[in-house]
């Protein structure tokens, strides 16, 4: 048998493609091919439409490409993404379709931005916003731990009362985030250090959040949200277009929809047409275009080109269907085999196999404008850095102490230094306040 897949300049990924340099072809329609035979036992010969067309009718009834060579009896059958149209089915027979299709269209993924409740969160990603909690306790931790340790914040911890405890610690650093300060404020070096570690790494964090939230306000883009055709007739801040003279453009000109009337005059009167589908995939992935088409065709954009998403509205339902001469015997056999693999799963699998997507595990996330930890890495490490030191240094202000309080009692300096962590973090102060206060009642 003698049949037509169809190889046009560029070819047709993943339909029918060329593999390696002998010249076999693979691809979806080839994979089909293939079924087809096993299941009804034929063996065929593929080639190359001459012409590189479909097939059209020209102004005296005579048809080119696919079609025409199988009008013509020089093909048994064509197997490509033919479009099954009444024009067509009167002059050849055509299968039960193999795929299903329609008209949707294709933008990058930060053009098809909702509004949400939650903007005023949107410079940050989720990720930021949780490093920013960490970081938070983190630095309201280490507050309380350096009022503790240090002697200077608390001298004498079985006479006074600690001014730093954990809840007031949250309180100053909650302070410093919205610039104003909560008192009282840290006495020690170590605190200091920490306070104004803290200070500093706010005042950033806030202007990197305002810059980012007022681009993200002022973004053009963001002022739009396309889900539906109707949105993208209703709006003028991104341009659409579809291939020139193609069946989709002619859906648009032809149809008495008043939403696909105005998408037509529109790419009429700014002439956003394209000259082909790459041209089209280009402008989409650069931004401020919407490209229309077939949505097969968009769905195989979509898994080669990560930043892009496709419309979840498809129209004009149209479907893919194998071409025979009138009379054909093979159509009917033809017919219930593809129903076959329709049912087995196979068409699906196929289906899986060349439109398989290579954007498996890619972070979504890089197409928003909401910063990442990674751009603030810098600020991040240097408030590690602060609350490291500022700990640090409330140990040497107690070693130094421990090592005076030894030298005057003739103790070992590692059992002052027990002695004092203990009063501090145990409840030795606690019982000696209590005892002293029995005593002055007493």
């Amino acid at each position: 048998m003698r049949i037509l897949p169809l190889l046009p300049p560029p070819q047709q990924e993943p339909y029918t493609m060329s593999k390696g340099s002998g010249g076999e072809l693979e691809g979806y329609c080839i994979d089909l091919i293939s079924e087809l035979s096993k299941k009804l036992g034929f063996t065929y010969k593929l080639h190359l439409v001459k012409d590189n067309r479909y097939g059209a009718m020209d102004s005296s009834g005579n048809w080119n490409g696919m079609i025409g060579e199988v009008i013509k009896g020089e093909a048994d059958l064509a197997v490509a993404p033919l479009t099954l149209t009444a024009i067509r089915e009167q002059f050849v027979d055509m299968t039960t379709p193999f795929m299903q299709t329609g008209i949707g269209f294709i933008l990058r993924k930060d053009m098809a931005f909702e509004q949400s409740a939650f903007s005023l969160l949107s410079p940050f990603s989720t990720d930021m916003w949780v490093g920013l909690l960490i970081a938070f306790l983190l630095t309201g931790l280490c507050i309380f731990l350096v009022g503790r340790i240090s002697p200077s914040e608390w001298a004498e911890p079985d006479a006074e009362e600690h001014s730093f405890t954990l809840l007031h610690s949250f309180w100053y650093i909650t302070g410093a985030l919205t610039l104003q300060g909560a008192g009282p404020h840290p006495k020690a070096l170590s605190g200091r250090l920490v306070s104004a570690i803290w200070w500093l790494f706010a005042i950033l964090l806030l202007a990197c959040y305002f810059a980012n939230f007022n681009s993200i306000l002022h973004s053009n883009n963001k002022h739009v949200s396309i889900k539906s055709f109707e949105d993208l007739a209703n709006q003028d801040v991104i341009d659409y277009g579809t291939v020139e003279a193609g069946s989709t453009m002619h859906f648009f000109k032809n149809s008495n929809n008043p939403v696909y009337r105005r998408i037509y005059q529109h790419m009429e009167r700014k002439k956003s047409y394209v000259s082909s589908m790459e041209e089209g995939y280009r402008l989409a992935q650069e931004g401020n275009f919407a490209f229309i088409g077939e949505a097969v065709s968009l769905d195989l954009a979509v898994a080669r080109y990560c930043q892009l998403t496709r419309s979840q509205e498809v129209v004009a339902m149209r479907a893919y269907s194998i071409a025979a001469p009138l009379g054909s015997p093979w159509v009917k056999n033809l017919t219930i085999a593809i129903l076959q693999l329709s049912e087995s799963g196979e068409l699906t699998y196929l289906r899986d196999k060349w439109w398989a997507s290579s954007c498996m595990g890619a972070d979504e996330a890089q197409t928003s404008e909401a910063l990442q930890p990674h751009d603030l890495r810098g600020l991040f490490l240097l408030l590690g850095l602060g609350l490291g030191v500022g700990l640090l240094l409330a140990l040497l202000e107690l070693l130094s102490k421990a090592r005076n309080q030894a030298k005057d009692s003739k103790k070992s300096c590692c059992s002052v230094l027990t002695s004092e962590l203990n009063w501090r973090f145990g409840s030795g102060g606690e019982s000696a306040e209590q005892d002293t206060t029995d005593k002055s009642k007493a």
